[in-house]
């Protein structure tokens, strides 16, 4: 018999875990406006895994005037259901990234309640799909604010710590704190190799994080680029939908064998990390970059089984050029031609190269700005991520661009080298999310601070009601007691 209790009844365990922990409440903060126009304590842009789970860190600090904005449909937030492109998660089944330590709001208190204890021990690791139903639940069962169809295009700073978010077709927003949860690609953008760029016309390649009409290139031959887990994803997901061929080129002559993520996991260097020096996290980080993060086993065992794949080690693209039927690839090797090529490269995290950020980049402080690294060893792709504080806030280049900084939070991959594994990686969200949310909550605190020490000093209601000598019982008083 099954010990699979059912949706229904984890929600009503849920709920009762969140009373026993005292969760809800009147908020502290202090309601405003601006002519009218309502300010929101914090606006979350992004509904994916850190967004939802940020809005409840606050909803638990009771800071309750927030909304969460995502650019995608309901149900289709971050990459799980739009490029990623994985069978099953590539980090292991029982971490427990946003449940806060409430066993209701668990993965697998989810898991087991549609499919038993023995269900969840044969899970080897979380099908992405499953992942995504249960940010799905998750921000259904918390009642999470999150408005959907809501793209941000710009930030601009406004007046009294307030910043306007501009937004494709909608009125602005008003906000004092805004956290960009825009994962991985969210402090920066996808890399594209100049080479490729300038001799392809962009209906020759894609990079996997594109929407890719894998089926429409049914029958043809494609070419990925890279050696890291989304390469071997792509071609699998690419074979699956009846491409004929799928040629990964890895620079190196050995595949990836090392992933750093799993060792960093096991000696607490995903909760600890904030606490380095910068010169330890520089050297750190360098190692971590220089490690292309391999493919799962098992990823690797089906895109290799395809009659159709091929890996080419030892094989860097010399050179791109286009032909009448598609594009020529140059590698040691000699030419390859292909119907269309696949870019698994990576991305770049640089405030400068974000849209929305565009009348503030300028101000952002950056690693290059705040540390030198000892002769020989600088790293201009660790140098350009944003130096930030301990509570994910970006910090000011100069004194000067303070006002414009203060209020802006970098919750997403951007956030790497100044506080580890943590915005987008679900190695990382456990002891991220507490991190940002003291950060925030003590900023809106802080920002206040004169207002509600007054208000303290002249706080004058009675708690305690009792008097001395004790009033004299009379007989009525003694009768009634």
């Amino acid at each position: 018999m099954s010990d699979a209790i059912g949706l229904p009844a984890l929600e009503a365990e849920l709920r009762r875990h969140l009373m026993l922990i005292g969760h809800g409440g009147a908020d502290w903060t202090r309601p405003r406006s601006v002519e009218g126009t309502h300010v929101h304590d914090v606006v979350i842009v992004g509904g994916g895994q850190s967004g939802l789970a940020a809005a409840f860190g606050l909803l638990r600090e009771r800071v309750s005037n927030i909304l969460v904005i995502d650019e995608n449909p309901a149900g289709f937030e971050g990459p799980w259901e739009t490029y990623a492109r994985m069978i099953t998660l590539r980090t292991p089944k029982h971490l427990n990234p946003i449940d806060f330590g409430i066993p209701a709001l668990s993965y697998r208190a989810f898991w087991e309640a549609q499919h038993g204890r023995a269900g969840w021990e044969a899970v080897d690791k979380i099908a992405r799909g499953d992942w995504m139903a249960y940010l799905r639940w998750y921000r259904r069962v918390l009642a999470l604010p999150v408005r959907n169809d809501t793209r941000l295009t710009l930030i601009e700073p406004f007046a009294d710590g307030i910043h306007r978010l501009h937004l494709d077709g909608q009125p602005a927003l008003l906000a004092r704190k805004v956290v960009l949860a825009t994962g991985i690609q969210g402090g920066g953008e996808w890399h594209v190799p100049a080479m490729i760029k300038d001799a392809l016309p962009p209906t020759l390649y894609a990079h996997t994080s594109a929407a890719i009409d894998y089926a429409a290139l049914a029958g043809k031959r494609i070419s990925i680029l890279g050696g890291g887990a989304s390469a071997f994803d792509n071609a699998n997901c690419a074979l699956q939908a009846g491409v004929a061929e799928a040629h990964v080129f890895i620079r190196r002559s050995v595949l990836p064998r090392i992933n750093p993520i799993r060792f960093m996991e096991r000696v607490g260097f995903t909760g600890r990390y904030p606490a380095l020096s910068d010169g330890e996290k520089y050297a750190v980080m360098a190692a971590f970059l220089g490690h292309n993060q391999p493919p799962t086993n098992d990823t690797f065992a089906r895109a290799a089984a395809w009659p159709g794949f091929t890996l080419h080690l030892g094989a860097p693209w010399l050179s791109v050029a286009a032909t009448a039927d598609g594009a020529r690839v140059t590698t040691p090797q000699g030419g390859h031609d292909f119907d269309f090529l696949v870019l698994s490269t990576g991305l770049v995290s640089d405030p400068a190269l974000r849209p929305e950020l565009r009348l503030v980049a300028d101000a952002v402080a950056r690693w290059g700005d705040r540390f030198t690294p000892p002769e020989g060893s600088a790293n201009a792709l660790i140098d350009a991520h944003p130096y930030l504080g301990p509570g994910f806030e970006l910090l000011p280049r100069t004194e000067g661009d303070a006002a414009r900084m203060h209020g802006l939070f970098a919750f997403h991959y951007g956030a790497l080298i100044s506080l580890g594994l943590s915005a987008s990686a679900l190695s990382g969200l456990q002891a991220a999310l507490p991190r940002l949310v003291r950060g925030i909550s003590d900023q809106l605190f802080l920002d206040d601070r004169a207002a509600l020490i007054a208000d303290l000093l002249a706080y004058d209601e009675a708690e305690f009601v009792g008097a001395w000598p004790l009033p004299v019982p009379t007989p009525q008083t003694a009768a009634a007691a």
